[in-house]
């Protein structure tokens, strides 16, 4: 027979089920009061400190990635021991190279871009345009090359004119047009009496008539062994950038008609890359033996991929539908590491000999091979006859702003460091350092000073 409870007996469950209840409110109270965005010392003190322990993780992680040239930075690499995340910049062309660091490389990007994002708070903007030309001031700032070459430097004038506010005082000191694609085109700063200027010579060495007597099908030669006929013009500029190398090809060469020249011999069995070497060997002998660089700081840019898919220029290749940049495997040909690789190996084969010019070589291939999505594609007509047809794209020049923007903020640091003027861009990490494998992947013992650039 059950028993009913006493009403005192329940009386103990009430007040601890009350108790209990008004506990829960109290404390729903308490933390609907709280605000937890509210600015305080305390809280920004709190994410401060987990952002620098993020940040410095990233470098922890993979320590062996960041090298600092001379022991000058907080972390040193002996040769031969660098992570194998850096090893996309080997010139190695094969697919199961690309395949085996992919992993490596897209993690790379993502933590460097952390790293730089983090950096540029403190560091402030990327490029000083009126900085540069104050350095710059009674100076002469070349560049050489091809069109790509020409790319770079309306980029450079453009990012320096922004700075001016009397454009009149911004002119082609011989009256020439902007759009004069042959020989030469040198734009004053009056305000600071500095040049920047362009020297058209694709292949920076002499392009001539053939020697009497040649076969019909010689219509003009290179010799090999002889700069541009303009080159007495640029060697004594106070910074020379040079590049090279999209001219070096057969389409370029040999199937129009342009052979060889070695002295007064041409060759016509001579391949395209053995020509393209020993070009590039003459321009280093040049710069040892022609150019003053206690007073010229020389710049070699390294070849700018191009990014057509399904053919070339005259075949219907196309990049109009590419809007992001590759971050997986790159879709760019094997050619394009063999035009980066040439250069390299003739640097590694002659580092003694050059060591002495201080010769800068900024490497834009890998971060430019990322950039798929940068070129002017249908609109290189401009904005009057553009779109141009869609089977007849430009997938190898650069739209601006753009790619070419970020070559000339790695340009502006090196053009720094001689003022002893260390900058950290929002677009690139600069490692300055001896790195051997960057000039082959043999057992080369090649100590360059180069810039390792990851940008955005």
């Amino acid at each position: 027979m059950s028993k009913n409870p006493l009403p005192h007996e329940q009386q103990p469950i009430t007040t601890n089920i009350t108790t209990t209840t008004t506990s829960s409110f109290e404390l729903l109270k308490k933390i609907k009061r709280i605000r937890l965005f509210e600015p305080s010392l305390g809280v920004v003190l709190g994410f401060f400190f987990i952002s620098v322990c993020i940040i410095f993780s990233f470098f922890f992680l993979d320590y062996r990635s960041v090298v600092i040239s001379g022991g000058r930075g907080f972390l040193t690499v002996p040769p031969g021991t660098q992570s194998h995340s850096f090893m996309w910049l080997r010139s190695s062309s094969s697919d199961d190279n690309t395949n085996n660091n992919k992993k490596n490389t897209k993690k790379l990007w993502v933590t460097n871009l952390l790293i730089v994002r983090f950096l540029s708070v403190f560091y402030g903007n990327r490029f000083d345009a009126k900085l540069m030309l104050e350095k710059l001031q009674n100076k002469r700032l070349v560049f050489v090359g091809d069109s790509i070459g020409r790319n770079q430097w309306e980029s450079l004038l453009c990012m320096l004119s922004s700075v001016i506010q009397n454009k009149s005082s911004i002119y082609e000191v011989n009256g020439s047009p902007i759009t004069k694609h042959k020989g030469f085109l040198i734009f004053k700063f009056k305000d600071y009496n500095c040049t920047v200027e362009y020297y058209r010579a694709p292949f920076l060495v002499l392009q001539s008539r053939p020697p009497a007597q040649s076969p019909t099908k010689i219509r003009s030669t290179l010799k090999l062994d002889q700069m541009d006929w303009t080159s007495w013009k640029w060697k004594d500029a106070d910074v020379l950038v040079l590049n090279t190398g999209h001219w070096w090809n057969y389409e370029k060469t040999t199937r129009g008609g342009t052979y060889f020249q070695e002295g007064g011999k041409v060759k016509l069995e001579m391949s395209v890359n053995d020509a393209y070497r020993r070009s590039i060997l003459t321009v280093f002998n040049w710069i040892r033996s022609e150019v003053d660089t206690n007073k010229t700081q020389v710049v070699f840019r390294t070849y700018a991929p191009v990014h057509f898919r399904g053919g070339n220029w005259k075949s219907g290749g196309t990049c109009h539908l590419e809007t992001l940049p590759e971050l997986g495997s790159s879709l760019v040909p094997s050619e394009t590491w063999a035009q980066f690789k040439i250069p390299v190996d003739v640097l590694s084969a002659h580092a003694e000999q050059l060591r002495a010019t201080n010769l800068d070589i900024l490497n834009v291939t890998l971060m430019s091979a990322r950039r798929k999505d940068g070129h002017s594609s249908l609109y290189y007509l401009g904005p009057v006859e553009s779109p141009a047809d869609i089977h007849r794209q430009d997938c190898s020049h650069w739209c601006l702003p753009g790619v070419p923007d970020s070559w000339n903020e790695l340009l502006y640091s090196f053009f720094l460091k001689q003022f002893g003027i260390l900058m950290a861009t929002k677009t690139a990490i600069l490692f300055q350092g001896n790195i051997p494998w960057l000039f082959g992947t043999g057992q080369t013992n090649v100590y360059r000073q180069f810039l390792v650039c990851l940008a955005i």
